[in-house]
């Protein structure tokens, strides 16, 4: 727009000068008088801008008899127009001028006449190429500030949106358990639907879980009773019947301490309480102690403040199970080591018992299998395990330890990878 006044503008002064011109050619056509040869101009009407070399002011007059021309042109042609008219930007050689002329067509005397009127129009091309290289610079300059405005009204308008993303993501990470309501209006029914969301899966799972505690809890007392049942001497007198009675009651008693466990897992369910190692492990490895004696030696090798990205419980579940695992098994020393990798974590327990063979350690992580039915348990810890690490997209494997014992390494993906 700013282009296009300034050329409306240039248009206009030009036309302005067009009558000046025009009255410069009239005034020439009033000094052409007839003299004893013929017709003679008479140069006491000329302005003195025409007899000045070079002085912006041009004129050339042409007739049947010859013509005449301005002192200021000195030696330099007049350029001739083809017809008669306004022209605009026309070089004047060696004078490094650029003229605005004037040519018109008049009869005097019954002679045609013909009469170009020029100015320099070199002042006024600067002028404007300056107001123009001036404007060019203040609408970037202004151009740029828009933007730069523009750039901060709209961060400082999304800045909610940003906040409401943050916080979805410390929800993922276990860092709170709630949106902050105070936001826009606009923002208001979407966190307040969030919010609510995330109160009735979190009450979902809390009575879950307590329903499967209470049914495990109802249902261990009959099992227990028909376990004793099996094993009385009512049934003795029939020992296979006792035996495949005694065999389905272990195996329902099994699957269902496994389903119930395997239910009770929240998985990435709702952003629950991350597990801090720090805060975590010691009281685990006291527990551990005093359940397996002291003459068990207990290491972790952790980075300090490390807070994984899973669900306290079922991590506690997770570790509990391994760890109570290579404690049962250990002769004496038990080590824990979970660090960080590219890929997300790796969790490494190792014992010096008398570990697995290799063919065996596929049918270890299976449905309750046990490789000895002398040590107590139900065989669930290792499949309870695997579920976890499945559920998380993880992978379990039994290794040789370099304790001389068991090794289970997990390979677990960051939950952002995940997602």
């Amino acid at each position: 727009m700013a282009q296009i006044s300034l050329w409306l503008f240039e248009v206009g002064l030009q036309r302005y000068l067009e009558s000046g011109l025009r009255n410069d050619a009239e005034m020439l056509l009033v000094a052409i008088v007839r003299g004893p040869s013929g017709l003679q101009l008479d140069e006491h009407r000329l302005s003195p801008g025409y007899q000045r070399p070079y002085s912006g002011h041009y004129f050339r007059i042409d007739f049947d008899g010859g013509h005449w021309r301005s002192r200021s042109l000195w030696d330099l042609e007049l350029p001739q127009p083809d017809a008669p008219g306004l022209n605009a930007d026309v070089k004047l050689a060696k004078a490094s001028q650029s003229l605005l002329l004037l040519h018109t067509e008049y009869r005097k005397f019954g002679q045609p006449i013909s009469i170009t009127v020029a100015q320099d129009y070199t002042p006024v091309k600067s002028s404007f190429a300056l107001v123009q290289r001036i404007g060019l610079a203040l609408g970037l300059g202004g151009l740029m500030l828009i933007l730069i405005l523009q750039r901060i009204t709209v961060r400082r308008a999304l800045r909610p949106l940003d906040r409401a993303r943050d916080q979805i993501q410390q929800l993922q990470q276990g860092q709170r358990t709630h949106l902050d309501e105070a936001v826009p209006l606009e923002l208001e029914p979407l966190v307040a639907q969030i919010n609510h969301l995330l109160a009735h899966t979190e009450d979902s799972l809390k009575r879950s879980r307590n329903a499967l505690g209470n049914l495990g809890h109802a249902l261990k007392t009959p099992l227990a009773v028909l376990m004793s049942l099996a094993q009385g001497q009512k049934l003795a007198q029939h020992p296979q019947i006792q035996a495949t009675l005694q065999d389905q009651l272990r195996q329902i008693q099994q699957r269902l301490e496994r389903e119930l466990n395997r239910a009770r897992l929240s998985g990435d369910a709702l952003p629950g309480v991350r597990f801090d190692c720090d805060a975590e492990l010691p009281g685990l490895f006291s527990t551990l102690q005093m359940i397996h004696g002291e003459h068990l030696a207990l290491s972790n090798d952790v980075a300090p403040e490390l807070i994984l990205p899973w669900d306290r419980e079922d991590m506690l579940e997770l570790l509990g199970n391994l760890l109570d695992n290579a404690c049962k098994w250990a002769d004496s020393t038990v080590r824990l080591s979970i660090t960080e990798t590219p890929e997300g974590y790796r969790l490494l327990i190792d014992d010096d018992g008398p570990g697995i063979p290799p063919v065996q350690r596929e049918d270890v992580v299976g449905r309750g299998h046990r490789l000895d039915e002398q040590v107590t348990g139900h065989g669930l810890g290792l499949g309870i395990v695997k579920d976890i690490v499945e559920s998380w997209g993880g992978h379990i494997h039994l290794l040789d330890s370099p304790l001389g014992g068991l090794q289970v390494r997990i390979e677990l993906p960051d939950r952002q990878s995940v997602h």
